[in-house]
């Protein structure tokens, strides 16, 4: 019995439990460093964007200019105060333009609807006859080795998702693109 209650404690084990405690206290220290710093991070005020700083700026440098110019801020004159976030205007040149012509007002874009993209002739052939059963016109352009089924005619682009909505329903997977 007597050998039963004796425990051996060798050296390498005490240099293991040792070795586990140093890691263990190591990684607690570089996460309690880590959350250290978000926190810090999350109560900073948040920095100032490039607008608000321009805002700060001091009075225009030609007022500044002249207080060391020997012209005491009494004699200042007044200047335009400028601000730097709004976009600047374009210098008008003094010479008069010509007058020009009335622009004429701009021709809605023509789009179409392309209903698939194939290298293989028998497939867009049978897709534009099954566009053709469903009451749609469509021609077949072959582009880069490629053959387009697409619809004949060509509208706006509101008409357009619209007749698209219509294909949809047909099963097929049309998308607008500008009409060449």
């Amino acid at each position: 019995m007597s050998q039963r209650d004796q425990i051996s404690i060798g050296s390498q084990s005490i240099l293991w439990v040792a070795g586990v405690g140093v890691g263990l206290l190591t990684l607690a220290f570089v996460l309690g460093v880590q959350v250290g710093k978000q926190s810090a991070a999350l109560r900073r005020p948040m920095q100032k964007g490039v607008e608000e700083e321009l805002k700060d700026l001091p009075e225009p440098l030609v007022d500044q200019l002249k207080i060391f110019e020997g012209d005491g801020p009494d004699k200042l004159v007044p200047t335009q105060k400028v601000d730097a976030t709004a976009p600047k205007e374009e210098a008008k040149p003094d010479v008069k333009q010509e007058a020009k012509a009335p622009e004429k007002p701009a021709e809605p874009e023509a789009w179409t609807l392309q209903l698939m993209s194939t290298a293989d002739a028998a497939e867009a052939k049978k897709t534009a006859g099954k566009a053709k059963a469903a009451g749609f016109a469509t021609t077949t352009v072959k582009d880069k080795g490629q053959f387009k089924v697409r619809l004949a005619k060509s509208a706006d682009r509101a008409a357009m998702d619209k007749t698209a909505e219509k294909l949809k329903k047909a099963g097929f997977k049309p998308f607008a693109m500008k009409a060449e």
